[in-house]
């Protein structure tokens, strides 16, 4: 009988046991046992490998000390040798996503192990690692774990027994960017023309070549009396009060805020700074402003350009934070703006 090949399992703290968002900042440790997803994951290997550990790391602690994790974790790599890195599947979480894309990277440039990993196609992971490490297409939420554990599995059977993996249509993983020279029974011009002709019988057809798709959205018509209107103001750019009471993210953020600001004439510090990660702060936390124009939307009022100010201003960060969230987000506030009757929105970005 052949020996089994090895792998090991990265998790963060929900998936590892741990806890929720309480435990995200903790540092990375070794179990020798197989925890969360990885319990399961064995059974899917089909007596070839088996799971000679769990990595478990808080999602907040990765990404706030991503040398410090990679060269612990690197550590217990080179200790166990295994064959397969398994990391995730991180769905549409961003910080989890980001944790198990710097990790695949590093494993595979410096460690030279291949890596499997799961992801939904917004996570702002796939792009960090997806010409890596194999990501698996998964669904955005932990509901999806049935579906994609196996297909993880089946990649990760191949590349420990070093059979070559399949098209991503055929293995169920996001194309990695890369071409293969194929021999098939038809020509290029061939298959272009019969693509063609097919389109224009408006028969079926699947180009070889598919090209994003990007949503279109018709702008809203013109305000037509700004001097009575009400006006919101949201941002991007991670404008939030001291202390940054509700906990967004600095990336990859899951949540926005709203707070407010009827009494207020500026956004000024100390009161509010940025807990944007994606820009430096020295001048936004000198006059938040700078960011979030409260101060110039009162003025607007009281000269009568606009109707008024919204009382409540919206916030949330966007580096790194997937379009799938970032379209919840707009849904939520656009549902609130529209119910209070608000009639336009500044929305700055940074």
């Amino acid at each position: 009988m052949s020996e089994k090949f090895k792998v090991l399992y990265y998790v963060n703290q929900f998936f590892g046991q741990v806890g929720g968002e309480d435990k995200a900042g903790m540092a990375p440790l070794f179990c020798p046992e197989k925890v969360g997803p990885a319990a399961g994951f064995e059974g899917l290997l089909k007596g070839a490998g088996e799971v000679v550990g769990t990595v478990i790391c808080g999602d907040n602690y990765f990404n706030e000390n991503k040398e410090r994790s990679l060269e612990f974790i690197l550590n217990v790599i080179k200790e166990q040798a295994p064959q397969v890195v398994v990391a995730g599947p991180a769905f549409n979480a961003g910080r989890y996503g980001m944790a198990c894309a710097e990790l695949a990277k590093a494993v595979v440039d410096e460690l030279k192990i291949p890596v499997v990993t799961g992801m939904y196609v917004e996570n702002p992971g796939v792009d960090i690692c997806k010409e890596k490490a194999i990501v698996i297409r998964t669904s955005d939420s932990a509901g999806g774990m049935r579906k994609a554990l196996p297909t993880m599995a089946a990649i990760a059977l191949k590349l420990g027994k070093g059979i070559e993996l399949g098209s991503p249509e055929e293995e169920g993983y996001i194309p990695r960017g890369m071409r293969k020279t194929l021999f098939v029974e038809k020509r290029g011009s061939q298959r272009a023309v019969e693509m063609l002709i097919a389109r224009l019988k408006g028969e079926p057809f699947q180009t070889e070549m598919p090209m994003p798709v990007f949503d279109q959205v018709n702008p809203a018509p013109a305000i037509k009396e700004l001097g009575k209107a009400t006006i919101a103001l949201c941002t991007s750019g991670g404008i939030v009060p001291k202390g940054n009471p509700d906990g967004i993210q600095s990336a990859s953020a899951q949540k926005w805020g709203k707070y407010d600001v009827s009494t207020r004439e500026a956004l000024s510090a100390p009161d509010f700074y940025t807990t944007h990660g994606g820009y430096d702060p020295v001048y936004a936390n000198e006059i938040p402003d700078r960011v979030a124009p409260l101060d110039i939307l009162k003025e607007f009022e009281k000269e009568g350009l606009i109707g008024k100010v919204y009382q409540w201003f919206y916030t949330t960060t966007g580096t790194g934070t997937a379009v799938s969230k970032a379209k919840e987000f707009g849904t939520q506030i656009g549902a609130e703006l529209k119910a209070a009757e608000v009639d336009g929105v500044i929305l700055t970005s940074t």
